[in-house]
């Protein structure tokens, strides 16, 4: 198939989530405390573990490296949302909309294999403890770094090529709040037969792999959680893991029912309302979920303070 006549459509409309204008502005005002406990609470936790040398471990690494991917897709979203909400022009150009789209699916497909690393992390941490900090050495954190990386940027280079071929000659009005695949597919008058294909293969792949390695570090863990004989072991054990599986859970259930199905079953209501959880929600959650449930990160902040405290008093 040839390239789409991409000059028959020079930007798309973003119809966003709602008409009425009341409803617009309040969806404003919940996303903008939304995005702001966000970037606030992301980089908060980065600011804590880069400050407490005690968080200086592979767990706390990847963390960090989760704030960052939270904070970056969330902003790839969620800026032109509020800004739509907010006026009637909804335009977005055609170079943009792609431009959102390539760095919403890098974050995304990175973050999943990221997920995959800390769930490895954590496996070694359970099974083989006496190894953990020759097998997790600083060269393995940064290479599992590296790779979600290249994963994301292979994903995303692939799906915007895809759709970069397709042709919009019947509409230009997105019926989403930012340029997803699944909402521009809908909109191709070309035959997405083979892209569709394509597309549910990268996904598919990126979503079960890492999803297969997760499943596989939980099976051991339990199995080790198991074994152990004391109650408070097991309490303590599992608690290590516990946010992560929490935060896996919710990232992949609303991942996986937006994206592993074909262009029919696409549902303006409830795509659109996973999508708001997955790209706006849940990276306001993670920083919430991995520091309540975190006694490391508590008695963190409390140190730095501390420590913040002490050098005020001897100024």
């Amino acid at each position: 198939m040839g390239r789409g006549n991409s000059t028959s459509v020079t930007g798309f409309i973003l119809m966003g989530l709602v008409d009425s204008e009341e409803t617009q502005l309040v969806l404003f005002l919940l996303f903008l405390l939304i995005y702001l406990v966000t970037v606030l609470g992301n980089a908060g936790m980065i600011l804590i573990i880069r400050l407490d040398p005690q968080l200086h471990t592979p767990m706390y690494f990847f963390l960090t490296q989760l704030s960052f991917l939270d904070l970056s897709y969330s902003s790839a979203i969620t800026p032109k949302t509020l800004q739509n909400l907010l006026t009637s022009s909804k335009n977005i150009s055609f170079l943009g909309c792609f431009t959102q789209l390539y760095l919403f699916v890098l974050f995304g497909g990175a973050e999943c294999f990221l997920l995959s690393s800390m769930a490895y992390d954590r496996y070694v941490a359970i099974c083989k403890p006496l190894h953990y900090p020759v097998i997790m050495s600083t060269r393995l954190c940064c290479a599992l770094l590296a790779g979600s990386y290249m994963i994301g940027f292979m994903d995303s280079s692939i799906n915007v090529l895809c759709l970069r071929r397709l042709n919009f000659c019947n509409s230009n009005v997105i019926h989403h709040f930012f340029c997803d695949t699944p909402a521009i597919l809908a909109l191709s008058c070309s035959d997405t037969h083979d892209f569709e294909i394509m597309l549910f293969i990268v996904a598919g792949s990126t979503l079960m792999l890492s999803l297969i390695t997760i499943s596989g570090s939980y099976v051991s863990i339990l199995s080790t959680i198991l074994k152990i004989n004391s109650t408070a072991g097991k309490k303590r054990a599992f608690s290590t893991c516990a946010s992560h599986l929490l935060g896996v859970t919710i990232f992949y259930s609303t991942m996986i029912f937006t994206y592993l199905k074909p262009k029919e079953s696409y549902s303006l209501g409830k795509d659109q309302v996973a999508s708001v959880f997955y790209t706006i929600v849940i990276p306001m959650l993670n920083p919430l979920i991995y520091s309540l449930r975190n006694k490391d990160v508590k008695n963190a902040v409390i140190r730095v303070l501390k420590r913040r405290e002490s050098c005020s008093q001897l100024k």
